[in-house]
């Protein structure tokens, strides 16, 4: 039953990477999405936790943006600092009077309680009529937003549009090397591959523009949910909405360079996901939560399903190398684990020969390391994720937020 769910699994990520490959193509063949001639005033909020290393830096990209700058103001919400970001960012306003920046400084009492609300914060002073969010750490392309915002104008039902994200530090470790391909292949696989055949793609939380109207109707980000992102996602396709990928918009972004820093941000991504799950799963055979139904069992095979078919597979594998069990399946599954080495490769260097620069021998041999290394490292986190979001709702713990370490 393991080798069948891991298999099962492993074929549907592999028609996803068909899918989204079949995306790219026809993406590229397309010509580039226009601003109307009225072009819509834009609410750019960026929440900000001690991120004074590199909140200028991503100012600087958001204030170089090529949208007229009269239709865009920037709203940083400094959520209970205690660096140096409320002087660097009064700063930057000095050096900028004539734009649009405004800064809102939270303390204990109001804010300190996470990326959701510190967003609902800034959507109550925002102005425009489509919001976007850029994490703290973001140096996006001049070019996207003017992406972002001609997209979503393109078509009244789409409720938001969600723009490619790269790894700015792929080179500083082995962890970020591994980051920046599981980002590629995640993109071309989870999100254009899901959007090619189901018109699914989950929000990222950063590089994304969403209607104000359709996030007020919904009642702004849940502030219990910290994957904020994939919640609000089931919430705009809930009532009858659409989210489109548009790959022409990047974003730039730091990730974990130490092992402990990845833990806790993807353990954080696990807790997250799993409330996301458990909150709607009751709708999963239900005409409402129709529009969300495969993105609940992919989850709930990837958390569940995969976790468990994987650690019985590993505990199976050391206990016949060590010669204390042996199963009659053990050659047939030897030749199948081979083979799912192979698919994995394969399909994970496919998505990324869409990238300029990307399809490298180091690569290749980087994506063989990562399934003998990184997946086991994943399968570790979600196990850990798991036992820790059980333990915060039996003994009624409020979910801890761990913040991200920046880099300089």
């Amino acid at each position: 039953m393991a080798i069948l769910a891991i298999w099962g699994i492993l074929v549907v990520n592999v028609v996803l990477t068909i899918a989204g490959y079949v995306n790219y193509l026809q993406k590229a063949r397309r010509p580039e999405p226009v601003l109307p001639a009225e072009v819509p005033f834009v609410s750019i909020m960026v929440p900000a936790h001690d991120e004074g290393i590199v909140i200028v830096k991503t100012l600087q990209s958001l204030l170089n943006f090529d949208y007229p700058h009269d239709r865009y103001e920037i709203i940083v919400i400094n959520d209970n600092s205690d660096d140096n970001s409320a002087e660097l960012l009064a700063r930057v306003q000095t050096l900028y009077p004539q734009r649009n920046l405004e800064v809102i400084n939270t303390d204990k009492v109001t804010g300190g309680k996470g990326k959701s609300n510190a967003l609902n914060i800034g959507l109550k002073r925002a102005k425009g009529s489509i919001i976007s969010i850029y994490d703290a750490d973001n140096t996006p392309q001049a070019s996207a937003l003017r992406y972002l915002v001609a997209e979503l104008m393109s078509d009244d039902h789409l409720a938001a549009v969600i723009g490619k994200f790269r790894t700015r530090n792929k080179n500083a470790s082995l962890l970020t090397r591994f980051i920046n391909i599981e980002t590629l292949s995640f993109q071309w696989m989870a999100q254009a591959g899901r959007e090619r055949l189901f018109k699914l793609c989950t929000i990222p939380g950063t590089n994304y523009v969403i209607r104000r109207d359709i996030l007020e109707k919904i009642g702004g980000w849940d502030v219990k949910a910290l994957a904020e992102d994939t919640e609000i996602s089931f919430r705009v396709y809930r009532m009858g909405y659409r989210i489109r990928f548009q790959p022409l918009a990047v974003t730039w972004e730091q990730e974990p360079q130490t092992l402990d820093v990845w833990f806790h941000q993807r353990t954080r991504w696990v807790k997250g996901n799993i409330y996301v799950i458990l909150k709607n799963a009751r709708l999963m055979f239900t005409k409402t939560g129709r529009p969300i139904r495969f993105d609940l069992l992919y989850f709930l095979a990837i958390y569940f399903l995969l976790m468990t078919s994987l650690i019985l597979s590993d505990t199976m594998f050391v206990l016949s190398v060590a010669g204390v069990a042996h199963s009659d399946l053990i050659g047939f599954s030897n030749a199948l684990w081979l083979m799912a080495v192979l698919t994995f490769v394969i399909s994970t260097f496919v998505t990324i020969t869409t990238e300029k620069g990307e399809m490298t021998i180091a690569n290749f041999m980087i994506i063989i390391f990562m399934y003998l290394v990184y997946s086991q490292m994943w399968l570790a986190v979600a196990a850990h994720g798991m036992v820790g979001y059980i333990r915060e709702q039996v003994f009624h713990q409020q979910a801890k937020w761990y913040k991200t370490k920046r880099y300089q």
